[in-house]
Order: structure tokens, then C-alpha cells, then sequence
């Protein structure tokens, strides 16, 4: 029956897959692009950049740029302030958003409705920019690495999914068969629910990882030691800001074109920013679309 309905539409069906081809193609072109050209222009010479000769390849090829971000110390320093933000932010994240989600899992936890009301109430309402600085600065966080951590250790969106996972991928017949048998909450946890939960793992380390290796708001409002400066806040200087130190163009004549050897810098900059999430998202990419949809609509 099928196939009779699908060959009795034929025409339709082509006019449709067409359509949805050409759509697909450009929004492909539209997104694509973009980054094509980024990377083209972070390999080509500054005067092709600037005169606008870069259309998809790459133009009088030159690791330039790549040689002035890798040799100017605040980029080095700030490139490794973010790996150690990210790692121990993510570290952070998952421990807390795991561990908070199994015991909201639990049936018996008293006043489960309650502790999910205060953690809802928390992703509409806030109390403010200034209170929460005030916060920061009683607790000795201002100019400390940690105020990079701790202030977003718990996500609730993550923290709500990860719940949600827990309680349709674990049935309660395997927490009632290890508690006859003396499994405790933190054996049981271990055991079997951190094993189980892979998918949504994976998918948590991925938004915590991309969420800590992007923020910049945090620093640019808690840090005033440069030293502690992660590089989204050296990005912000150099591609918002216009902030280029001429002593990071190694060439004289680039030196001199300065426009051009900062535009090269710029996209040299936004490449190096961007590699390290793009070469993680592979490794966990048959975990992410399973994590999200079982904790986002089962449940």
C-alpha cells in the first residue's frame, strides 16, 4: 500500500525532495562559507586580505599569522588559562550536574518538589549583576581563577536533562535488587549509574567544555590581573577592540601595514580560538544526539 500511495504522487514527491534540495544546498553555502574563509584568510599574506583578493582559497600562502599568535606571550598565556578553566570547569560541572540529578532521580527523596522549584526558580530569576558581584568579592573569588569555575557549577537545563535521563534509562527494579542486597546510594551511583549514563555524560562535558571555553563575561567583569586573562578576552581585544601590538608581527614590511598584519592575526586568532572544541565534538558525537533526545522528551 505504500508503495502504490508514494508512485501515485510522483511528480509531488520530486517538486518536494527538489525544493528541499536547493534549500538545503544554500543554508549549506550560507553556514560553510563563512569558516571557509576565515581559515583561507588566516593562511594567506596580509595585502591579499586587505585588498580583498581571498574569495574561498587561500592567496599568496603565509603562516604569518600563525607565527605572530603562537610567539606573543599574553596569547600563549591566555590559550593555556582556557585549557585549564575549561578542564577544571567541565570537571566541576559534570560531578555536580550528576550528582544533584541522581538524587533528584530518587523517588524517595523528601522534598523533591521543593529542591526543583529553588533550582527552576533559578533559570527566570536572578538577583543581579551587582549583588552577585558583591557575592564574588566576599567570597574572595575576584582575581582568582576560581571565579572562572565555581560561579556555574551547577547548570539546571543540564542538571534537568541529565534527571530526566537517569530516571528513563535505570529502572527502579535494579535500585530496589542492589539496596536488598546492601548496594549503597554512592555504590549504586559508581556502579551502575555513571556507567549507564555515557550518552548524556557525553553531552553534558560537551556544553560545560564549549560553555567554558567561550565565557568571557566573567572575566572581562571579575579579572583585572592580565596574567589570569583566559582568550576569549585576547580575541575580544584584537578583533572588537582593534588592540594589535605591533612587536607581534615578526616581518618588518609587515610591520609597517599594520592593518594588513592585523587582519591576518585576527583570523589566525579566530582558528586557533576554534580548533580545539571542533576536534572534540567527533569523539563524542554518537553520544550527543542520544543524551539530548532521551533526557529532553522522555520522562
Amino acid at each position: 500500500m505504500s508503495q502504490t500511495k508514494f508512485s501515485t504522487h510522483p511528480a509531488a514527491d520530486k517538486v518536494y525532495y527538489i525544493i528541499s534540495g536547493f534549500i538545503l544546498t544554500f543554508i549549506l553555502i550560507a553556514v560553510s562559507y563563512p569558516l571557509i574563509y576565515v581559515l583561507s584568510a588566516s593562511f594567506s599574506s596580509g595585502n591579499a586580505v586587505s585588498s580583498g583578493q581571498v574569495l574561498l582559497w587561500p592567496v599568496d600562502f603565509s603562516l604569518e599569522g600563525y607565527e605572530a599568535v603562537f610567539k606573543n606571550k599574553d596569547i600563549v598565556r591566555a590559550y593555556g588559562n582556557t585549557f585549564l578553566y575549561t578542564a577544571l570547569g567541565t570537571l566541576v560541572n559534570v560531578t555536580v550536574v550528576m550528582t544533584c540529578a541522581y538524587a533528584l532521580s530518587r523517588p524517595g527523596l523528601k522534598g523533591r518538589g521543593g529542591f526543583m522549584f529553588l533550582f527552576t526558580f533559578t533559570m527566570f530569576f536572578s538577583g543581579g549583576l551587582i549583588p552577585f558581584y558583591i557575592l564574588m568579592k566576599d567570597l574572595h573569588l575576584i582575581n582568582t581563577m576560581w571565579v572562572m569555575v565555581l560561579p556555574g557549577a551547577l547548570s539546571v537545563y543540564n542538571m534537568i536533562i541529565a534527571r530526566t535521563f537517569i530516571q528513563s534509562s535505570i529502572p527502579g527494579e535494579l535500585i530496589e535488587a542492589t539496596s536488598i542486597d546492601g548496594c549503597s546510594d554512592a555504590r549504586f551511583f559508581f556502579s551502575f549509574v555513571l556507567p549507564l549514563s555515557k550518552a548524556v555524560i557525553a553531552v553534558i562535558t560537551l556544553f560545560s567544555a564549549v560553555g567554558h571555553w567561550n565565557a568571557y563575561f566573567n572575566a572581562l567583569m571579575y579579572l583585572n590581573d592580565r596574567t589570569l586573562y583566559p582568550l576569549q578576552i585576547i580575541l575580544r581585544e584584537i578583533l572588537i577592540m582593534n588592540q594589535v601590538d605591533v612587536s607581534m608581527i615578526m616581518d618588518p614590511e609587515l610591520q609597517v601595514a599594520k592593518a594588513q598584519a592585523a587582519a591576518v592575526l585576527k583570523y589566525s586568532l579566530i582558528v586557533v580560538a576554534t580548533v580545539p572544541i571542533l576536534c572534540v565534538y567527533p569523539f563524542i558525537q554518537k553520544y550527543f544526539v542520544k543524551g539530548v533526545m532521551i533526557g529532553s522528551l522522555k520522562g
